[in-house]
């Protein structure tokens, strides 16, 4: 499985982005997708994640409530919906995928990775 990261960009606090992640192969609707950020100098850490149906998701603490984790297996894609983002949410967010939810939610363990996509958010 290949991924691509998209959606990334500059925005002010309290807006809102939508990142996509593409995927190539047949298998993509079989895979857990999961999405992490990494800041300046700080540990790669767990945002969201989904199962490959869609039917479950889970997020970080600081994620609940603002962002959204969907896909859309028809068109090998996931998302995720940023909303009232803060300065804090400035990081690189990469995509990543594996068979199973409880793998897309820890760092550094899933098999496929997107190359990441930059987040800005400006005061």
């Amino acid at each position: 499985v290949q991924l691509q990261a998209s959606g990334g960009g500059l925005v002010q606090t309290g807006g809102s982005l939508r990142l996509s992640c593409a995927a190539s192969g047949r298998t993509f609707s079989t895979y857990a997708m999961g999405w992490f950020r990494q800041a300046p100098g700080k540990e790669r850490e767990f945002v969201a994640g989904i199962t490959w149906s869609g039917e479950s998701t889970s997020y970080s603490d600081s994620a609940k409530g603002r962002f959204t984790i969907s896909r859309d297996n028809a068109k090998n894609t996931v998302y995720l919906q940023m909303n009232s983002l803060k300065v804090e949410d400035t990081a690189v967010y990469y995509c990543a995928a594996d068979r199973f939810l409880e793998d897309v939610m820890r760092p550094y363990v899933p098999t496929y990775w997107g190359q990441g996509t930059l987040v800005t958010v400006s005061s």
